[in-house]
């Protein structure tokens, strides 16, 4: 592809991209393709000759928008958004024009330099610890995953990087309503599901401080060491939040690594009058939330902070000879802050959407979606034949049908027949989770471009499919 073609090839994918966004809601938002639908259309066997730009294109919305679950539709109310934005769009395209491999300062100065102002603006923006360091990383797992490295190479003073693992035997807790990365994260530190402590919960499914204290001092009576405990503001099953301050006092007493993750509430910090959210953080050792959720910036974007960046530094620093530079120790060379060597240019999309809102601009589109969920939920509360499982947290909402007639078992099949049908319809997509046995329809009101009209919608579907059951 010669310049001139690009620049035709690349107009043309940008006005594709354009024309889609304004008439997303063409769309089923989740893909009606069954499996192998996609893969049967494709050819067994590469091209030998190349192929034209338009030939690409033609495949592209025959063969693959087809199979597209649309996250970017108003009506995505599934899992945590991935919200992206105009903003953020064009700052990707830009980072893949650069093509920058960003592992170190030397590689792209300005890619660093960046990446160490934007995680000051969040700071700034959100209320968080000034005494914290900040670096991106790709997803709130892989921050997980670097938050039990570095305890480990904490308690086991860099030990277990050396030596491997000898005698010990390491313990990290986390709620019962913990996402799974942390049991991932876990396995791949090498300690073992056998250790993951899971801490019972509260009513409302938030881990129970004694449960923990009492947890992490049987352990050490029987042997174990206690290396990490982890603890959410906003479980990905329903938006619980646990006590931070009291956590965090426990870890501090018992020379715990603490964790914080904030994946998709975290975003909310930006809100002043939310003070809650922030109490207790500084007793956190590592926090994580993550931009590409409920900030407007594109997918991949976790912001991920520590108290001691000497510690995380020390956890994954290696220096090959190929690798060192004259300024080494002096600049912030972001390969030692987590797993990967290679690095994308992230921040330069979470500059370009903090510029083109203001802070104030996005508070505002949080305010907005927190305000979508208490009118959903007083929807919910006012009709006789739903309920909410759990107490709505911001703009998420576990909720069911139900009626005085019909068993457990009955009303969990009817609340999967109302989510089906609804996500079989093109119309919404919507997810659930299970609480205490109880069948939950998941309602996520975070999309970017969601208005009060989305939500009249959503509530008809719901109200028009539970009058058939």
């Amino acid at each position: 592809m010669t310049p001139e073609e690009f620049r035709k090839n690349a107009h043309a994918a940008v006005d594709w991209v354009a024309d889609y966004l304004e008439s997303i809601e063409q769309y089923p938002v989740k893909s009606q393709v069954s499996p192998k639908d996609v893969i049967n259309q494709l050819p067994t066997n590469p091209p030998s000759q190349a192929e034209p730009f338009e030939l690409l294109m033609k495949d592209f919305n025959e063969i693959i928008l087809p199979g597209i679950t649309h996250w970017q539709h108003p009506h995505f109310h599934a899992y945590f958004p991935a919200n992206s934005s105009f903003p953020s769009i064009i700052a990707e395209i830009l980072t893949a024009g650069l093509g920058a491999q960003c592992m170190v300062w030397e590689t792209s100065p300005a890619a660093a330099e960046l990446e160490e102002r934007m995680m000051d603006w969040l700071k700034e923006m959100m209320s968080l610890p000034t005494n914290w360091s900040g670096c991106i990383q790709d997803t709130a797992s892989t921050a997980t995953l670097t938050a039990i490295l570095s305890a480990r190479e904490h308690v086991s003073k860099r030990a277990i990087n050396q030596k491997g693992f000898q005698t010990e035997k390491l313990r990290v807790y986390c709620s019962s309503e913990a996402h799974s990365s942390v049991v991932k994260a876990v396995r791949i530190a090498g300690i073992g599901d056998e250790n993951v402590v899971k801490i019972a919960v509260d009513d409302r499914l938030a881990i129970i401080p004694e449960q923990l204290a009492g947890a992490i001092s049987a352990d050490k009576a029987a042997g174990f060491i206690p290396c990490c405990v982890i603890s959410s503001l906003g479980t990905t099953s329903t938006l619980a939040f646990d006590d931070t301050q009291a956590i965090g006092t426990i870890c501090q007493k018992e020379k715990v690594w603490y964790h914080v993750d904030a994946a998709y509430a975290g975003s909310a910090m930006l809100l002043p009058e939310l003070t809650w959210l922030r109490e207790g953080l500084e007793l956190a050792d590592s926090f994580v939330f993550n931009p590409h959720k409920w900030m407007m910036v594109g997918f991949d974007c976790s912001a991920y902070f520590v108290k001691d960046k000497e510690s995380l530094i020390r956890t994954f620093e290696i220096l090959p000879e190929y690798l060192k530079t004259k300024t080494h120790g002096t600049v912030n060379d972001y390969r030692d802050w987590g797993i990967q060597l290679g690095r994308r240019f992230r921040a330069l999309k979470l500059w370009f959407v903090i510029r083109s809102y203001g802070v104030d601009g996005l508070k505002d589109i949080i305010r907005q979606h927190n305000a979508f969920g208490d009118w959903f939920a007083e929807k919910v509360n006012a009709h006789p034949n739903f309920e909410l499982i759990v107490p709505h947290q911001m703009n998420v909402l576990v909720m069911r049908y139900v009626n005085n007639e019909d068993s457990l078992e009955t009303l969990n099949q009817k609340n999967e027949t109302i989510l089906q049908q609804i996500n079989q319809s093109g119309k919404a997509y919507l997810t659930h989770t299970k609480v205490k046995g109880i069948y939950g329809i998941r309602v996520v009101l975070g999309q970017t471009n969601l208005t009060m009209e989305h939500l009249e919608e959503l509530w008809g579907m719901i109200i028009d499919i539970e009058e058939l059951i």
